[in-house]
């Protein structure tokens, strides 16, 4: 899953950092201490020589003033002596401060680094070619963008952490995709059942994305949780869809509510949901017609089955490899009738995951399950692990 975007996203997270890193060994070079001048002896000479002239000018008056001085201080009381001490304490202290502020500064300086705006754009650029290479969505790739800019210039990072760093904030950012809060669907289908209603689930998306089969699996794994289901075969539109999900039904053997094909498809679902109340079947999974959403005519079908069904899930059923598309037609869906949550179908030959990454971030619904696989148990509750596992991170 992922092979080609984990391969060539791992190649351009390594070149950043090393880049970073590269950069980080400029400015140490840049931040040579200045040489300090060393007085010459000859200098030290003639100051002493000085020192001692002005010494022997000392008028004996002097002297004996400076004696009376220094018998008034020692006259001094302890509490004024005390004073003094207090006062001088905090400037020594102060001097201290300032001579460990400038060893901390230049340490911090030689050991640390922080980009300039310019720099960092010029060295994620090939990440964010990466990005985009493997449909990652645009919203997606300037969030990475953001937080990794917001990491590297306007705080400054021990150089020896650069790559850690770099990926400690790509693993977060990645996974504050997945946010949107999930939930248990078999625990939501108990709760409804406990008041002798089928729990209604519609899937929706555009034809060729696995969705009917997707619709299958689901089927099995409600089976498999002790649910009753019965299926509607609501695509009364494409051909063979009604035999299609007829195999399905006999292999799973699960009831199938179907009509004649051209027939309404919302009148099938009120059928299944009306069988389901009678027979007191827990799950109506209702197949609707796979359509592009540039067809007016079949969403307006599509919000009408919607509106008489009053689904309490509506799934949209998207096509992992087809990236970009998937995103695109997930956004349009949600705002034509309102989607809950989102199953991947073809996941596991996805080499990109690009859909995977940006889906759920763009659309603001969660990921529920993934398709890895062809036989009916091949359908696998989602969890950020499994992308951050295929991602190398």
């Amino acid at each position: 899953m992922f092979e080609f975007f984990k391969k060539r996203f791992r190649k351009s997270v390594d070149k950043f950092s090393e880049e970073v890193e590269k950069e980080a060994e400029k400015e140490i070079k840049k931040e040579k201490p200045k040489k300090v001048k060393k007085p010459k002896e000859k200098e030290i000479k003639e100051k002493k020589a000085e020192k001692k002239k002005e010494e022997r000018k000392e008028t004996k008056e002097e002297k004996e003033k400076i004696k009376k001085e220094v018998e008034k201080k020692e006259e001094v009381k302890d509490i004024e002596q005390e004073k003094i001490t207090e006062e001088k304490e905090p400037e020594e202290e102060e001097a201290e401060e300032k001579k460990k502020g400038f060893v901390s500064k230049f340490r911090e300086k030689i050991s640390t680094i922080s980009l300039n705006e310019d720099k960092f754009e010029e060295l994620f650029w090939e990440l964010e070619v990466a990005l985009l290479e493997n449909n990652v969505a645009v919203e997606v790739v300037e969030k990475i963008k953001n937080d990794l800019k917001k990491e590297l210039t306007e705080k400054r990072i021990l150089r020896k952490n650069i790559e850690k760093t770099i990926e400690r904030t790509l693993k977060e950012s990645i996974n504050e995709l997945f946010e949107q809060e999930s939930f248990d669907l078999v625990k939501k289908i108990k709760e409804k059942n406990k008041s002798n209603e089928p729990y209604i689930i519609a899937m929706i998306g555009v034809n060729g994305s696995g969705k009917t089969t997707t619709l299958a699996k689901m089927a099995r794994m409600l089976q498999k949780e002790k649910l009753s289901v019965v299926l509607a075969a609501s695509d009364t539109f494409r051909a063979a869809s009604i035999e299609q999900l007829q195999k399905h039904a006999d292999r799973l053997k699960v009831k199938m509510i179907k009509h004649d094909y051209g027939s309404d498809a919302a009148a099938v679902a009120y059928d299944a949901i009306e069988h389901a109340r009678s027979k007191n079947i827990d799950v109506v999974l209702i197949d609707t017609a796979g359509r592009l959403h540039s067809n007016k005519n079949l969403m307006q079908e599509l919000k009408k089955v919607i509106n008489v069904s009053k689904p309490d899930l509506k799934l949209f059923v998207g096509e992992s490899i087809t990236g970009n598309d998937c995103v695109e037609q997930a956004k349009i869906f949600n705002e034509m009738v309102g989607i809950d949550a989102i199953i991947l179908a073809k996941a596991d030959i996805d080499e990109k995951g690009g859909a995977a990454v940006s889906i759920s971030y763009v659309v603001k619904k969660p990921i529920l399950y993934i398709g890895t696989g062809q036989e009916y148990d091949d359908l696998e509750e989602f969890k950020p692990e499994i992308i951050m596992e295929n991602l190398g991170l």
